[in-house]
């Protein structure tokens, strides 16, 4: 029987080794630096690129390496059934047009899954949940802002009593926007719809990688938990 085949390598057509280039893809993607920052910062270190090379990779392997982080963490989460979604939606400026971020995290902050939509009407809430649906099974319970296109939606889906509407109840999922809010005044907007959604979608799962919750752990813990989570990112695509 033939042996299976090794996947190839996406680092085999690159000169740099596959550690500068996971280096230089999360230092642009989960802390809001410009790309010459980036370039500046990597300079100090010893290691020569241009600017554009930091560019080219983070478009080239940005989605691969949230490929693989969303695939493990996916597939860890989903037997866990007493799932509380939040959702909310957030408008972002695309080309000077307005677009909607759509986003759901689970109860401990978790990201799900993130959308972009030029509308926030009830189609635009179905296709956003049926895509979480898809991916992440089904949760205990959804919270969610006023907006009346959830409603319609989740009516339409059938779990239309698993909706709560608080005042402050969506505080997790609002709160979850603002790495993002951040990121986005260092990259000076986005002038296309598809960068947007690459983006959004990679820096979740980026935030999600790295977010140790550090204010509910103590420092020894932190730091255990914070090299765990390195060393699984310097192992990704290997």
């Amino acid at each position: 029987m033939p042996r299976p085949k090794k996947p190839a390598s996406p680092f085999r057509y690159f000169n740099s080794s596959p550690e500068i280039i996971r280096l230089v893809v999360m230092m642009y993607v989960r802390f809001p630096l410009s790309l010459r920052n980036v370039e500046d910062l990597l300079a100090e270190r010893g290691i020569d690129i241009c600017h554009e090379t930091v560019r080219h990779w983070w478009n080239r392997f940005g989605p691969l390496f949230a490929a693989d982080v969303q695939r493990q963490r996916v597939s860890r989460m989903r037997g866990f059934r007493q799932w509380k979604w939040h959702l909310d939606e957030v408008y972002v400026k695309v080309g000077g047009e307005l677009h909607y971020l759509w986003r759901a995290v689970d109860q401990e902050g978790e990201i799900l899954e993130s959308y972009v939509t030029k509308t926030r009407d009830k189609k635009a809430a179905l296709r956003f949940m049926r895509k979480t649906l898809k991916r992440h099974g089904s949760p205990r319970e959804i919270t969610t802002d006023g907006l009346t296109s959830y409603k319609a939606a989740m009516r339409e889906l059938g779990n239309s009593d698993k909706q709560e509407v608080g005042r402050w109840a969506n505080n997790r999922v609002e709160n979850s926007h603002l790495p993002f809010r951040r990121r986005e005044r260092a990259m000076l907007r986005f002038r296309q719809m598809k960068s947007l959604q690459k983006f959004a979608s990679v820096h979740a799962n980026v935030h999600n990688h790295f977010n140790q919750d550090r204010h509910l752990i103590d420092r020894q813990t932190y730091k255990t938990n914070r090299s765990v989570a390195l060393a699984e990112w310097q192992n990704l695509m290997a």
